[in-house]
């Protein structure tokens, strides 16, 4: 997830009774439920390769969540202890109490980026295995509003408090109604519709008093309405399977392929509308689908696998270090090559088929190499 679903996440659970455990919990939480993205650092030191290789590995990983989730309380017990030591006083924080804070909010961070189709290695060292949920965009509006809600509900005690949410939340709103994402809302009318009378609820519960009256379980309301939420995504997400199913059959039939395996996606703001991936032992396609619409004739997206000139290119690059971290990376794999005839330059074109198309970006998610030039192009799309 992005690391502003983290941070509320941090904040909320904080101020759900966290933050009594010791002075300081209330920021220990939000920099535990961000720690295991401490692997962006690999950026300063690395290329695009290196950051492909690492995000979302050993920090993330069943090891990795554990060594962070007492690394940082040490460090916070171990700054408060030279400070009071300095001054001649006893420390303020409270190690156990930051440990267990720290555990706690820790832990949501692997489960939240499970849910998303990006997936995590949650096993590393030991195993390089990709888990994904598949039920929750990387990008969620939802989620923000209703764990930012909660959070401003009981976090706005001040006039600057109240001035720095008021601006989060107009930044958010703009992102929303303008940002470089909200041309692909496919209901973005009824989207921004859902947010501003949200946020308008919001500030009438603030204004009758909503912390004073209920108080932490706000903050635990706002965590049963995301499970409640998650619940509805996961079947949606197995209606979704169960038609993309029927449909990739009666795709793959006239072609006599057998379908070997298939994702169902979530998209940005419609929980009705999915992508469907699947592969069979010739092809990887593409398509959506709608849970409420008709679903007939939907655009399709072919690749066949790599044959002739293509599978010998890609037999040479899969030796260089971009193509295997990609390779090594990508869920759905496809491949062609870019002017062929050598009248340019020849590429061969990667992507991962769940993102973008070969040629179509060139994003983290896709990759172009420079490769000698072949006989004959070896992919196809329909």
């Amino acid at each position: 997830m992005d690391n502003l679903t983290h941070s509320l996440v941090g904040l909320t659970a904080a101020k759900a009774g966290l933050e009594r455990l010791s002075p300081g919990a209330s920021l220990l939480c939000v920099l535990a439920a961000n720690s295991p993205d401490s692997d962006i650092a690999v950026i300063l030191f690395g290329d695009r390769s290196d950051y492909l290789h690492h995000h979302r590995g050993i920090t993330h990983s069943i090891v990795g969540v554990v060594s962070l989730a007492i690394l940082l309380p040490l460090l916070f017990y171990g700054v408060d202890w030279l400070w009071a030591r300095l001054r001649r006083q006893l420390p303020k924080t409270k190690l156990r109490g930051l440990l267990l804070a720290s555990f706690i909010v820790s832990a949501t961070h692997p489960l939240l980026d499970w849910t998303n189709n990006y997936g995590i290695r949650l096993l590393l060292p030991w195993s390089p295995r990709w888990f994904y949920g598949d039920l929750v965009f990387i990008v969620d509006p939802f989620l923000w509003v209703v764990l930012g809600g909660a959070a401003f509900l009981l976090a706005s005690k001040t006039k600057i408090s109240k001035f720095i949410w008021a601006a989060f939340a107009a930044a958010i709103t703009l992102l929303i109604v303008a940002g470089p994402r909200s041309g692909d809302l496919s209901n973005r009318t009824l989207i921004v519709a859902l947010w501003m009378a949200a946020l308008t609820g919001t500030i009438n519960l603030y204004v009758i008093g909503a912390r004073e009256k209920w108080g932490e379980r706000i903050a635990l309301v706002a965590f049963a309405v995301v499970l409640a939420y998650w619940g509805a995504l996961a079947f949606a997400h197995s209606r979704a399977v169960a038609q993309g199913r029927e449909e990739a059959a009666r795709i793959a039939a006239p072609n006599g392929e057998a379908v070997l395996r298939l994702a169902a996606m979530p998209t940005l703001g419609n929980p009705f509308r999915w992508d469907c991936v699947f592969e069979t032992d010739r092809a990887t396609y593409r398509f959506p689908v709608h849970l409420i619409t008709d679903n007939s004739a939907p655009r399709m997206i072919r690749y066949e696998k790599p044959s002739g000139a293509l599978a010998q290119v890609l037999d040479t690059v899969e030796q260089q270090k971009p193509a295997r971290v990609f390779l090594g990376f990508a869920r759905f794999p496809v491949a062609r090559l870019a002017d062929p005839g050598c009248a340019t330059q020849t590429l061969v074109q990667l992507a991962d088929l769940r993102y973008t198309e070969p040629g179509r970006s060139r994003g983290t998610f896709a990759l172009e190499l420079p490769v000698d030039c072949p006989n004959e192009p070896g992919t196809e799309e329909r």
